[in-house]
């Protein structure tokens, strides 16, 4: 299944796409695409909504409204960072021997379409196509990486937005660069795993005003879907409705020759084999 919220910011709608123009609302269902949402999704009532609605013709047209997020504000926005070896090599790093981890402030996620926002002071705002992973249910401490698909609810697409003077240079953590508001455009779809052949097998692709940047595949991830879910269980407790995001293939403006970032007016459009395409504009802080 392919979930989405459908609505203007805090007034989505929970829906369920057939296609990529009509949806099923679920409301019915559950007020949100949310942690308790995914932990005890009745997926045989679901479906049972999705083929009524479907036979009664009763479907709804996506064409003019806007999609939020496909979750509602997660719990946490947990991020790895130099997880694809040709970013690290593009950014004339070593490859990490363990997971490089970082998050981002929960209130970064914004709808797939939505603007972004340059912070006030920012001359390095840069772009980043990530897969996203959303937690399904609980996990801590699983046994091996084999474990985590138990606990995955799908995946997404997401723009790990990032401001390099305040992540970089002005000392501390990486979080400063990364939890600028509207840093983390999500969506526009959750879709279940098993609409995914292979996750360790899709193309994705950035670009910034029709030039395209980003090139890549998650085949290059270092540390793969079930390591990383696994890995971080055991530094802390993930909670159903969770979103990481999974690093960057090559192709950001700080690895450019010379570095370039954006600048308002810019346009970022992105996407990822299965889980569907974002743009944004960007505008300045007021």
């Amino acid at each position: 299944m392919r979930f989405a919220r459908i609505g203007q910011p805090g007034r989505e709608t929970p829906a369920v796409m057939v296609d990529d123009d009509t949806y099923v609302d679920i409301s019915e269902i559950t007020a949100d695409i949310d942690g308790d949402f995914l932990a005890d999704v009745d997926v045989v009532a679901l479906g049972a909504l999705v083929d009524r609605a479907v036979d009664a013709g009763a479907l709804e047209p996506l064409a003019g409204q806007r999609l939020g997020a496909p979750i509602a504000r997660p719990h946490q926005v947990l991020c790895i960072g130099l997880n694809y070896a040709d970013h690290a090599e593009e950014s004339g790093m070593a490859i990490p021997d363990e997971p490089i981890v970082f998050n981002k402030a929960p209130n970064t996620v914004i709808g797939p379409f939505d603007d972004v926002v340059i912070p006030r002071g920012s001359v390095k705002t840069d772009w980043e196509v990530e897969l996203g992973i959303v937690i399904g249910a609980r996990a801590r401490y699983l046994a091996s990486p084999d474990d985590a698909w138990a606990h995955i609810a799908g995946f997404t697409l997401v723009n790990d937005v990032s401001e390099r003077a305040f992540q970089l240079e002005r000392g501390g953590q990486w979080v400063k660069g990364k939890s600028c508001e509207t840093f983390n455009p999500c969506g526009p779809w959750l879709v279940t795993p098993d609409e995914i052949a292979d996750v360790q097998d899709l193309g994705m692709w950035l670009d910034v005003n029709g030039q395209r940047r980003q090139t890549g595949s998650t085949r290059t991830m270092i540390f793969d879907v079930p390591y990383v879910v696994w890995y971080l269980s055991h530094f802390m407790v993930l909670e159903p409705g969770d979103l990481i995001n999974t690093g960057t293939p090559p192709g950001v403006g700080l690895g450019m020759t010379p570095p370039t970032f954006l600048a308002v007016g810019d346009v970022m459009e992105l996407g990822i084999d299965g889980l569907g395409t974002q743009r944004q504009r960007l505008i300045a802080a007021d």
